[in-house]
């Protein structure tokens, strides 16, 4: 049955410290069980680390470092006459941010730093620079869509 009125799309607030829409996202990505402050000391720690160690403003070093990680296609499995193809598909920005967080996200979780902040800090600062576990998520996907490309015709 369709809907009878428009949904409503929230209104994301910027975080109190850097005035950043992207990392507030950020932080709510990395909350768990509802623990917001914790997720923001952890943010907030990790880019305070990236400043001691780069020099540079984190915020920009954040927001260059998901853009790196930000995936462009992705590939969606289809099943056409009994058999299953993977179809490679565009990613929109939004889309494509979201994957970025979740993939710098899990990738710090499983780094074996003291802490959390350090663990976010180093992944942060090796997506910026193009390296690390990461950026070999986004390549393999990439390198999957390019291999699919024959499947393109296939999509819905």
């Amino acid at each position: 049955m369709p809907r009878k009125r428009k949904a409503i799309q929230r209104e994301i607030l910027p975080d109190p410290k850097y005035k950043s829409v992207l990392l507030s996202k950020f932080i709510n990505c990395v909350m768990k069980r509802g623990k917001k402050s914790t997720a923001e000391r952890i943010v907030y720690g990790a880019l305070e680390i990236l400043g001691e160690k780069t020099k540079k403003d984190p915020i920009e070093i954040f927001t260059e470092a998901i853009d790196n990680a930000r995936p462009l296609v992705k590939v969606v499995s289809r099943r056409v006459g009994g058999s299953n193809y993977q179809i490679p598909t565009e990613v929109t920005e939004k889309a494509g941010v979201a994957i970025a967080f979740r993939w710098v996200i899990s990738v710090s979780r499983g780094r074996s730093e003291k802490s959390m902040r350090e663990c976010l800090a180093n992944e942060l600062l090796s997506v910026y620079k193009k390296e690390g576990s990461t950026i070999k998520k986004r390549e393999d996907t990439h390198k999957m869509a390019e291999a699919n490309k024959a499947f393109a015709h296939l999509r819905w």
